[in-house]
């Protein structure tokens, strides 16, 4: 149980200091320091070793700026890991230091710090790093938010008007005789003027996930309190909730399907992701 604990906790945190760090290597320092200081108290060290180790590879296989190079496989190993050593390895009869003192009460009853440190890492886990799960997910199938079919182009853009413009001046062909009055000069003095527009540069299409980098989260959060809280009818109102609010967007789909595609892969992975979390928790205080 410890060593899923400090595993999730350790690549968590490695996430949490890439997406909001300004210096990373300050957050990465810091991270160790704090795993040290509890794998110190808990006499846990091996474990805190191996989730150090393990946070490493993670920020190496789950890059933030471009996809994945393993895919989708290092998280279905990370969860391999972790529900090994929670099934597997159970809790111990011994906390260290820190568990003479430890006391920490709550509506299920006590609490031990090896449950918690599951719950920490399990909690943190679900912030950011299940949003690089996700993004490798819908990279892994090709799946991502299309275009609407009816505005390729944002009217509102001001830069994509102007590209717009561009193209449609370096099509236009420069007239060599005089025509309705215009004289050459004056074409290509247009001509000239439309070129110095700004060109936009192609949008990403992955661009609809900062809105879910805070909804998301919440998302899986509420999911895992709610189903330790055996909550469920909350739950299946809030995930059902989810649909009818996204069925305005997704009712817009085309032939493709793209859309109902985009959202059932993205639910459903980050669904899992929190259920998962959830039984692993449940598990280590059951077991």
């Amino acid at each position: 149980m410890i060593v899923a604990g400090f595993i999730l906790l350790a690549v968590g945190a490695a996430d949490l200091v890439r997406q909001f760090a300004p210096r990373r290597w300050i957050g990465y320092l810091s991270v160790a320091v704090i795993l040290l200081l509890l794998g110190s108290v808990s006499d846990a060290l091996l474990p805190m070793v191996l989730a150090i180790v393990a946070g490493a590879l993670w920020v190496w296989c789950m890059p933030t700026g471009r996809p994945a190079p393993l895919g989708f496989w290092p998280a279905v190993l990370l969860a391999v890991v972790s529900v090994g050593a929670v099934v597997g390895l159970g809790a111990r009869a011994d906390a260290g230091l820190i568990g003479a003192i430890w006391h920490l009460r709550s509506p299920f009853g006590e609490v031990p710090f090896d449950l918690a440190l599951l719950a920490l890492g399990a909690g943190v886990f679900l912030l950011e790093s299940s949003n690089l799960v996700v993004r490798a997910a819908l990279d892994g199938e090709h799946t991502w938010l299309p275009a609407d079919p009816a505005d390729p182009a944002d009217p509102a853009d001001p830069t994509a008007s102007a590209s717009r413009g561009t193209v449609a001046a370096a099509e236009t062909p420069v007239a060599s005789e005089t025509v309705d009055g215009v004289s050459d000069d004056a074409t290509e003095d247009a001509v000239a003027m439309s070129a110095t527009l700004p060109v936009a540069a192609p949008r990403d299409p992955r661009s609809g996930f900062k809105g879910g980098r805070l909804i998301g989260p919440l998302e899986r959060i509420l999911v895992l309190i709610l189903t330790l809280a055996a909550a469920y009818p909350i739950l299946a109102a809030m995930l059902a909730a989810k649909g009818i609010v996204r069925f305005p967007e997704i009712s817009r789909d085309g032939e493709t399907g793209a859309r109902a595609e985009y959202f059932l892969v993205g639910s459903l992975v980050s669904w899992v992701i929190a259920l998962g979390a959830a039984f692993l928790v449940w598990w280590a205080a059951h077991s």
